[in-house]
Parts: structure tokens; C-alpha cells; sequence
């Protein structure tokens, strides 16, 4: 798992009614991009050191830049 500040961190619910928990990577602290993550969950603005499990995806600012402008325009 790679990840830059900036990015965001996603964590997979487990239960159904469940919802999946975010958080913004301030700090990547691991060499080359890899944990632990600095990060401020958007759920509370609470800011923690993590490292992430299996249940966990890394969105990238870039890519959801260009996700993001393309639901506008289309």
C-alpha cells in the first residue's frame, strides 16, 4: 500500500447498515509512501496515526480529481 499526503483513506464497513470511515492522509510516515498514515478522520476531525489492514483502500487525489471533474461535465 502506497499512499501520499493528501489521498484518502478508506476504511471497508464489515456489517450491512454499516458505513465506510474516511479519513485524509496528512503524513505518510513509512518510506516510500508506505505506513503509517498521519491522518484526520472526516467523520469527527479526530487526527490519529494509523496502520492500515486489509480492509483498507488508498483514493488518490489525482485520480479523484479527474472522477470528480468528469461527473460534472458529463
Amino acid at each position: 500500500m502506497k499512499a501520499k499526503s493528501g489521498d484518502r483513506l478508506v476504511i471497508k464497513s464489515h456489517r450491512v447498515g454499516e458505513r465506510d470511515k474516511y479519513a485524509e492522509i496528512l503524513e505518510v510516515r513509512g518510506h516510500r509512501g508506505e505506513p503509517p498514515y498521519e491522518v484526520r478522520w472526516s467523520e469527527d476531525g479526530h487526527k490519529a496515526v494509523v496502520w492500515p489492514g486489509s480492509d483498507t483502500v488508498i483514493e488518490h487525489k489525482r485520480k479523484r480529481a479527474s472522477v470528480t471533474a468528469k461527473t460534472r461535465s458529463g
